[in-house]
């Protein structure tokens, strides 16, 4: 498993908006977008998409760019429940837990 794997990315993604959810913050992008997380923009728009198409998160919109590809706007980022219970009960995302052992290796940007 590497650091820009697509569960690394989406556990590091969903621990850091169930953080902020907790504590009542607004998720900052400095934190949790592609450059904080050392990956390219689109394979971070393709794993964002692909959290709100499951329903673990919510507030973003995928936009269509003209010549193709899309973009992701945020407007009210937040995790849901789904994404809370794919977080803590799913055995992929406790492989990855394990893999990164530290908080500080999980949440971006700290």
């Amino acid at each position: 498993m590497a650091k820009d794997d697509y569960f690394v990315i989406t556990y590091r993604i969903l621990t850091y908006l169930y953080e902020c959810f907790k504590q009542g913050e607004r998720p900052d992008t400095c934190v949790f977008g592609p450059d904080a997380l050392g990956i390219n923009n689109g394979y971070w728009g393709n794993i964002m998409e692909s959290l709100l198409s499951e329903g673990y998160i919510k507030g973003i919109c995928v936009v269509p760019h003209m010549g193709g590809g899309f973009g992701i706007k945020i407007l009210e980022l937040r995790i849901t429940q789904k994404g809370i219970e794919f977080l803590q009960d799913n055995s992929k995302m406790a492989k990855v837990k394990e893999f990164l052992k530290t908080f500080k290796e999980t949440v971006p940007g700290l």
